[in-house]
């Protein structure tokens, strides 16, 4: 990658989060150019048309059309948001072999391209799709992310910034584990402000450890609840992906609880799940093994295995 050229970012899905993603992008000025792919060119097109039409109110220029896997020759980033979507009541994990088939075509096209950047998956089963695309790119890990538990980090930070009313920027929680049903919190690191969480608990004879249980379990089942009202996720995941965009291009060396691959840490080897890692230009520069508690790295232990099992069926590179 020559880092001194154009930010060009590609992002393939046209869809609720793809669009989410676009829009962000362009509010925040995060990239000089944008280029949007779809199987359905025609929606593709009417995106970048809308979203042009925007472009005198963005911070700064930013180039958008809608294009073809030719572009990403010469992208930095990849972004995957294309695949079908969670049903209501269908699992994140359900999804796995329908959205497998579909990515195995997508990176084999962005491939063929000519494509030396880095890849950030954000399509569910994500720990697995961000495998698979791994695996059929041929890339080097650190170059393929998975949005991973971002987003659930995210919506812990804001339900503790709620409960014990300090802003949600101010608290420093972490989700980790599969984008999913077996993630956990890592309550043993987490701190509003300056206080470990343990110390704010003590001081404060109201606050009980069975409220903190319950923020967890909406946390953990907040897709469910959106999808049950509104259909789909798609503003939380949008912003999520802008914020692991802006870490890559902008080489913050910044730590995000990314799908990050597993090569010993954590005592785990050939998976990607979430876990917090330090992104910059390069992608990946190292994965943070957190100090878990023997409870935690049960519940960790627990994550990864119900993550390979479910691989074991797909047909890989």
């Amino acid at each position: 990658m020559n880092i001194g050229k154009v930010n060009r970012v590609v992002l393939i899905g046209t869809g609720a989060v793809g669009c989410s993603y676009a829009y962000s992008m362009i509010n925040q000025g995060v990239a000089e150019e944008l280029v949007l792919i779809d199987v359905n060119d025609s929606k593709a097109e009417g995106e970048v048309m809308d979203l042009n039409h925007g472009m005198p109110f963005s911070p700064s220029p930013i180039k958008i059309w809608a294009g073809t896997y030719q572009d990403c020759e010469t992208a930095d980033l990849v972004v995957i948001t294309a695949g079908l979507a969670q049903k209501p009541g269908e699992t994140r994990l359900q999804l796995v072999e329908k959205n497998t088939k579909i990515f195995k075509q997508i990176v084999h096209n962005v491939m063929a391209s000519g494509f030396d950047g880095i890849f950030l998956v954000a399509t569910n089963p994500v720990d697995i799709l961000t495998y698979v695309t791994w695996k059929e790119s041929g890339l080097p890990k650190e170059r393929v992310i998975g949005s991973g538990t971002v987003l659930d980090s995210a919506r812990l930070r804001f339900n503790l910034g709620q409960y014990f009313d300090v802003d949600t920027r101010n608290v420093h929680a972490y989700i980790i584990g599969e984008h999913g049903d077996t993630e956990l919190p890592v309550w043993s690191s987490t701190s509003i402000g300056v206080e470990k969480l343990e110390t704010v608990l003590a001081k404060k004879n109201d606050l009980k450890k069975e409220c903190l249980d319950k923020i967890f379990v909406n946390v953990r089942d907040a897709a469910y609840h959106i999808i049950e009202r509104k259909g789909a996720t798609y503003y939380g995941i949008g912003m999520s992906l802008v914020r692991i965009t802006k870490a890559i291009l902008n080489n913050e060396n910044c730590i995000l609880t990314v799908s990050a691959h597993l090569d010993g840490q954590y005592g785990h080897h050939d998976v990607y799940i979430g876990v917090p890692a330090v992104i910059n230009r390069g992608g990946i520069r190292e994965v943070i093994e957190m100090e878990l508690t023997e409870k935690e790295k049960e519940q960790f232990d627990h994550s990864v295995s119900v993550l390979k099992q479910t691989m074991q069926p797909l047909e890989l590179a």
